[in-house]
């Protein structure tokens, strides 16, 4: 029966429901004098049935011009019943005014009586009508609980109850006074006894509505969540909800941020906004995960021009069209120029500075991922190390005022060719800041980025929803991290504040046992570890092994003397570095070595400059393990014309 009503064309539901309202009103009118005169079979005379035919007709054409039956039950809100009681208040009126008008008789306090039981009559019935229709949808969805009680909390309860997947059974506060009270209709628990409250409910998924001013502990609150093996989720954040990013019902996996546990570094704005409004500035590698977040967060400081430099034909296309979309909805006025290129061609690096008349270049361009750096040496070589040199020469070249180079900490007492090229790339700009004085270089070191490809999360979290098992390479393994706009943020917060050679750090606090973040995550998507004590768990943990070139333990400096700065969470490394003809000849032995495929001699060399490199394998580039000696042979007789590098 519910169906077929729900089915009925819409001016069918409209005649029945001005049909009940007549018979509420009439209805209203008999009882208001049935109460007042205290006669229960109280029979009205012609003339008191012509005042109450003319006030129904007429509260209906009221509530017809204030729109009531254009509203749909099943989604009644506040409005409505506002429009119930402007339009009984003016019903109540119409009956006292004919009263006077016809000479009926109509006792003063009839109207009062007949407005309050009209308003209780009339919302009455739709309330009962949205309750009977809501109920099946409303027992079909999903119990969640939502912590947060401010204004995000009641939003998102708002948006679910309107929804069609989620059904919020309770309210989760952080305070404890609290614990017991009713919000919105829902009871509300403290965290402390949100395990009783949970199972008491049924909750089956917990949904984070924390108000961005909210001084809330995160990495508290997500340790009390980790043992109820309940699905934890969140809600977008409220600037991403102002710039109409996300929806308020936008249900999503908890952010990177959440499991980082940490407040994230915050730039100083006017520092960074002097360094880039209205400036041309250039990104290498703006496709690529860091690349692409300084363009989307340098585009809003407003440069005069942003040149986008890519060598993924895929990447700058995506990257384009992003950033020409928010340059247009937010009028920001940016030229955008995107160009294919790879670093490791300095003419071409040297002719797009010069065209666009380049003040400041982010180079975010390299190779970073460690086994794959280390199974194709002389390509990470040549794009970590000559990419950067020949970048920077042509930055010196054109009078680029600022060049900043994105480093990671695996520079440090590197193990792996990715770590000692990256290293070797600092000393490079270390020497070119000695040699001459027009362009400013500085290098940003900071630790993995969570969400960036090849990020840990990601990968961790498809390996859940395949139903695993997460493979970790070794139960100790410690890592540094960052969330891609904080790492972004400290980039340009350096490009502004180097006056040339510096190497700055991020004081990132206490690095992340990745075992522990694995486990932290099955948990927090509401499953279980499957272990010896618990065989009968979803998600087990394996551990691969050590790859080639990696190691436990990362660091972020070389020395025990790190120097502060101006901004609290960052520090100035203080380091061996190489004057400009030490510089020299190490690139000259390495682009021999790699001029000639010689694997085995480019790590030779990266061990030789003071780079602390200490490899804790053999070389294990693919082509080379594969049997190259006798190619290599060749190439060294001149049989084979080499290319030029």
């Amino acid at each position: 029966m519910i169906k077929t009503f729900l089915n009925l064309p819409r001016y069918q539901k409209r005649i029945i429901s001005v049909a009940s309202d007549v018979c509420m009103l009439f209805l209203s009118i008999w009882a208001a004098f049935a109460l007042r005169l205290e006669q229960h079979l109280w029979v009205p005379n012609q003339d008191q049935v012509i005042a109450a035919a003319i006030t129904v007709v007429f509260t209906v054409a009221v509530f017809i011009r204030l729109g009531l039956y254009r509203a749909v039950i099943r989604f009644l809100g506040d409005k409505a019943f506002l429009t119930i009681i402007y339009g009984v208040v003016l019903s109540s009126f119409s009956l006292m005014i004919l009263g006077y008008l016809l000479q009926v008789f109509i006792p003063r306090s009839v109207p009062v009586i007949y407005g309050a039981l009209a308003f209780l009559f009339v919302s009455g019935t739709r309330l009962a009508v949205r309750i009977i229709v809501n109920h099946p949808r409303q027992r079909a969805k999903e119990a969640v609980a939502i912590v947060g009680t401010g204004e995000t909390g009641m939003q998102l309860a708002s948006a679910l109850q309107q929804g069609t997947e989620y059904r919020p059974v309770m309210f989760v506060s952080l305070l404890r006074s609290n614990h017991k009270a009713m919000i919105n209709g829902l009871p509300v628990a403290s965290i402390e006894h949100i395990a009783k409250h949970t199972q008491k409910h049924g909750v089956r998924r917990i949904l984070l509505a924390l108000d961005a001013d909210s001084k809330v502990d995160r990495k508290d609150l997500l340790k009390r969540l980790e043992p109820l093996t309940i699905p934890v989720q969140t809600v977008p954040s409220m600037s991403e909800l102002v710039a109409g990013q996300a929806r308020i019902n936008d249900i999503r996996d908890l952010d990177i941020a959440d499991l980082l546990g940490r407040d994230p570094v915050r730039p100083d704005t006017a520092l960074v906004s002097d360094s880039l409004y209205q400036k041309a500035v250039m990104v290498t590698g703006a496709g690529g995960s860091i690349g692409s977040e300084l363009c989307r967060q340098i585009l809003r400081y407003q440069p005069r021009v942003l040149v986008l430099f890519e060598q993924s034909e895929f990447c700058l296309y995506a990257i384009e069209r992003e950033l020409r979309s928010i340059n247009q909805i937010e009028g920001l006025g940016v030229a955008l120029h995107p160009v294919l290129g790879s670093v490791a061609h300095r003419r071409r690096c040297e002719l797009v500075m010069r065209t666009f008349d380049i003040q400041t270049v982010y180079h975010a361009a390299a190779y970073k991922h460690v086994p794959l750096v280390e199974h194709n040496v002389i390509e990470g070589v040549q794009n970590n190390v000559f990419g950067t040199w020949h970048a920077a020469e042509a930055a010196v070249a054109t009078g680029v005022e600022r060049f900043v180079l994105i480093s990671t900490d695996k520079a440090v007492r590197p193990t792996n060719v990715m770590g000692a090229s990256k290293r070797l790339a600092e000393l490079v700009l270390q020497g070119l800041a000695q040699r001459q004085s027009g362009t400013v270089f500085s290098m940003v070191r900071f630790g993995n980025v969570l969400g960036s490809s090849g990020s840990v999360v990601p990968l961790f979290r498809d390996q859940i929803r395949d139903g695993g098992p997460i493979t970790v390479t070794h139960p100790d393994i410690i890592r540094y991290f960052m969330t891609i706009p904080e790492a972004s943020q400290l980039v340009l917060q350096a490009g502004s504040m180097g006056s040339g050679g510096e190497v700055f750090v991020l004081d990132m606090g206490e690095p992340v046992k990745i075992a522990d973040l694995a486990r932290k995550m099955i948990h927090l998507m509401g499953l279980d570890e499957k272990t010896t004590d618990n065989p009968e768990g979803a998600i087990e943990v394996v551990f691969s092994g050590l790859r080639p070139g990696e190691k436990l333990f990362e660091e972020l400096l070389i020395g025990d003397d790190p120097q502060g700065t101006a901004h609290p969470r960052i520090m100035m490394a203080r380091e061996v570095f190489m004057h400009w003809p030490e510089v020299e000849a190490t690139l000259d032995k390495l682009m021999r070595a790699s001029q000639s495929f010689d694997c085995k001699a480019v790590v030779e060399v990266l061990r030789a400059a003071p780079t602390g490199y200490a490899p804790n394998s053999d070389v294990a580039d693919l082509v080379w393990c594969a049997g190259s000696g006798a190619l290599l042979e060749t190439v060294k007789e001149g049989n084979v014309r080499r290319l030029p590098v």
